[in-house]
């Protein structure tokens, strides 16, 4: 925790209301998410007890089943998933952009030019905390290896053919959240603690309604009461006045109201497959349906009070984050996003086989270094993004800003001389700095400078001196605005804003067999199909 976050943790217990961590929003928020609030059956993970799902607050889509040990049931509820979600996460295919992208010729190795397709926007689904994103992975999972009747003329339980690739989607959903900075699924828990403060635990921030109760609270409350209200509070019956945002529910619920509605279900089934099937009994068998749907309407009421206040209070969360201005690299980031998701479209397009269950080394190496330097470019960007980002960097000695008090023109000693300009600085700041050290700062055009710290002022005092290094052109003379003037202000960093990886690594034909390489036809057997891979 940075000393700017416990400050802001320490404001908000004394005054009572969340405190910002953040001056801009440094998540993309697309105009028209996809809101997904799930709900499993207690005791059993993969379960799916409901889900609410839609792209208007007004009217969500409620999705049931009655009974979660049926799998039909289950079955027939992915397959309506995915009727709901597919045609919005297929409705950006289409709107492209061209870009100019340099590809390796695979007859020369040079890069070359090449215009391919960008997806103009993408879609984003919008989950209520941590353990939905883990939910949209595990659904992918389960329903990315579901055998089709074309594939699997003999499988006792054949899907829909868009119940697999609903799964395949939701799998690069569940990836692509790994990345740090991502925006495709974002947990709305998250993004509000990562934009304010409250005076609670991180832990605790992970409750959406105590969350909430921090940033908005009624008037007349303070955010801890009205956090502590959202934990604990329950009505007469002791259900919980604000239900658990998912997908586990809460066992006095589970207990008192569903497991009873579930048994009243049942025996109303149970009932009417007993019922005649005779012409002449069409109207008893009529009579025995009407339990049943009885029944049925009364698990769907009880799950969408369940679900309804959790869906509110993500559509409350996005109202909040609305009211925050982009900041000004989230677009670059988002692109990237966009990147993604039209490489999965063309991917799905092409036929390929889904995703593994496991990766081999080599993919995972990549995956594994590509969030390590998604995790330093966000962070860099963050600080670079919002001065109160970079206070909590200056504070951590890891940035320093200040008044320019004097530039000095020097020039390199090399055969063509280069100019070097000395430019001293002075700040309050008290950054860990040693003779040699790199450091960085944006120029007005938006490129980054370089330079290197030479040393400390003679008199012990608050000047930094730094020796410009790049960033000012070619020429014999500096680029126009490129050297700092005199009485500007500037900001220089310790840490680089655009981080590299780190060496490319072979490709699976040269990995050794150690590492799962080279690839023999063992490996590209897909894999069987076992019970693990059926919810």
């Amino acid at each position: 925790m940075s000393l700017i976050t416990a400050l802001a943790r320490m404001e908000a217990v004394r005054e009572g209301r969340a405190r910002p961590l953040a001056t801009v929003r440094h998540r993309h928020l697309a105009e028209r998410p996809m809101v997904f609030v799930p709900l499993t059956t207690a005791g059993e993970a993969g379960a799916p007890l409901g889900a609410m799902v839609g792209t208007e607050r007004d009217a969500p889509l409620l999705l049931v089943v009655p009974q979660p040990r049926d799998r039909d049931l289950r079955f027939a509820f992915l397959a309506e998933l995915a009727d709901a979600v597919l045609p919005y996460v297929e409705g950006f295919a289409d709107d492209v952009e061209r870009e100019q992208r340099k590809e390796t010729d695979p007859e020369t190795g040079k890069k070359v030019p090449v215009e391919v397709e960008l997806c103009a926007d993408a879609p984003q689904l919008l989950v209520p905390s941590a353990a939905g994103v883990e939910y949209v992975r595990l659904l992918g999972r389960s329903m990315r290896f579901r055998r089709t009747a074309e594939q699997d003329p003999d499988s006792p339980y054949p899907a829909p053919p868009r119940v697999p690739l609903l799964g395949r989607w939701l799998t690069h959903f569940g990836e692509r959240a790994r990345l740090p900075g991502s925006s495709l699924l974002l947990p709305m828990t998250q993004v509000l603690a990562r934009h304010w403060a409250t005076g609670q635990s991180g832990v605790e921030d992970q409750h959406l309604g105590a969350l909430l109760g921090w940033l908005a609270p009624p008037p007349g409350t303070t955010g801890a009461e009205a956090a502590l209200r959202a934990e604990l509070a329950r009505d007469a019956e002791g259900l919980l006045l604000c239900p658990p945002a998912g997908p586990a529910t809460d066992p006095v619920f589970d207990n008192r109201r569903l497991a009873p509605a579930t048994a009243r279900y049942d025996r109303a089934r149970a009932e009417a497959a007993a019922a005649p099937e005779a012409a002449q009994a069409a109207q008893a068998a009529q009579a025995a349906q009407a339990p049943l749907h009885r029944a049925e309407r009364e698990i769907r009421a009880l799950l969408e009070s369940q679900l309804r206040p959790t869906w509110d209070a993500v559509w409350q969360g996005v109202d909040l984050l609305r009211a925050l201005p982009e900041g000004e690299r989230v677009a670059e980031r988002w692109k990237r996003d966009r990147w993604s998701y039209t490489s999965h479209r063309d991917r799905v397009a092409a036929g390929e086989p889904p995703q593994p269950r496991r990766d081999d080394a080599v993919t995972a190496a990549r995956k594994l270094a590509a969030r390590e330097t998604a995790h330093a470019r966000l962070e860099a960007q963050e600080a670079l993004d919002d001065p109160l980002v970079m206070a909590g960097r200056r504070l951590a000695g890891e940035a320093f800003a200040g008044e320019v008090t004097e530039v000095v023109m020097e020039y390199s000693e090399a055969k063509v001389p280069r100019p070097r300009p000395l430019v001293t600085v002075l700040t309050d700041d008290g950054p860990l700095l040693t003779e040699g050290v790199k450091v960085h700062r944006v120029l007005p055009d938006g490129r980054a400078q370089t330079a290197e710290f030479v040393g400390h002022a003679p008199d012990g005092g608050g000047a930094l001196t730094v020796r410009l290094t790049g960033g000012m052109g070619r020429g014999k003379v500096p680029d126009e605005g490129s050297v700092p003037e005199k009485g500007d202000r500037v900001c220089w960093t310790l840490f680089e804003h655009a981080p590299r990886g780190g060496p490319e690594l072979p490709d699976p034909e040269r990995t050794p067999w150690t590492h799962g390489g080279p690839p023999g036809e063992a490996a590209d057997a897909p894999d069987p199909l076992t019970a693990e891979d059926l919810l």
